[in-house]
């Protein structure tokens, strides 16, 4: 159940600015703050806006080893323009590997992405108490149902865009200037491994008619 304090947080933070969101986490965790990327369609709203106000704190990016050759140029593209400072995780080459001979995005699609983009950050996770990623709420029934602020016992979950929607997303990118994901202009709206990336809205395209929604690490 969530605390009197987290409800005492999320209300405070839903009239807040995004930039304040931002901003009162890192100067209140300060290192402790993890922020995670993925190169996707709308991660460049608050890769902009850490540049905006701390450029220089650490942005993790885990490389699957299956992503589109646009992603790593959108990659560059964004750490050229807004000097962020971008820190590459692989997977283990062992277990990366095996997902290749077993085909095992087709087989067994959730032990693939654990392999190649939950175990990867497990580590990185250590010594952080909260974690910044961009999730938006309008991408899927599950991240509709997320707070601004999530309490959780090892790691506590922050979404400063997770309010957001489809008009202010392009709002942002107009108004700023910010390039788009290469792909997105071919209608792709949401950008992962190759393999499991189709064309679609929303993120329909991602994982077929497999069911599955999220790759585990937002769990």
């Amino acid at each position: 159940m969530e605390s009197i304090q987290t409800k005492k947080i999320n209300k405070t933070l839903s009239s807040a600015h995004n930039d304040v969101r931002i901003a009162h986490i890192l100067n209140k965790y300060r290192e402790k703050v993890l922020i995670t990327t993925s190169f996707g369609t709308t991660s460049a709203l608050l890769i902009h806006m850490i540049s905006r106000i701390r450029p220089n704190h650490p942005i993790h990016f885990i490389d699957t080893g299956y992503l589109f050759p646009e992603t790593l140029e959108y990659k560059n593209t964004l750490i050229e323009r807004y000097g962020i400072n971008v820190i590459d995780h692989v997977p283990n080459e062992r277990k990366h590997r095996i997902t290749q001979q077993k085909r095992m995005w087709e087989s067994n699609p959730d032990l693939c992405c654990h392999y190649n983009k939950v175990e990867p950050l497990e580590e990185v996770k250590e010594g952080h108490k909260v974690w910044i990623s961009g999730l938006i709420g309008y991408q899927n029934r599950y991240r509709s149902g997320l707070e601004i602020f999530q309490k959780r016992e090892k790691l506590h979950r922050y979404y400063p865009l997770i309010d957001w929607s489809p008009e202010m997303v392009d709002d942002y990118f107009e108004s700023y200037g910010i390039p788009r994901h290469p792909l997105e202009r071919f209608g792709y709206h949401s950008v992962g491994c190759t393999h499991c990336t189709k064309k679609g809205e929303g993120r329909n395209g991602r994982w077929g008619e497999s069911g599955k929604t999220e790759c585990g690490l937002h769990w």
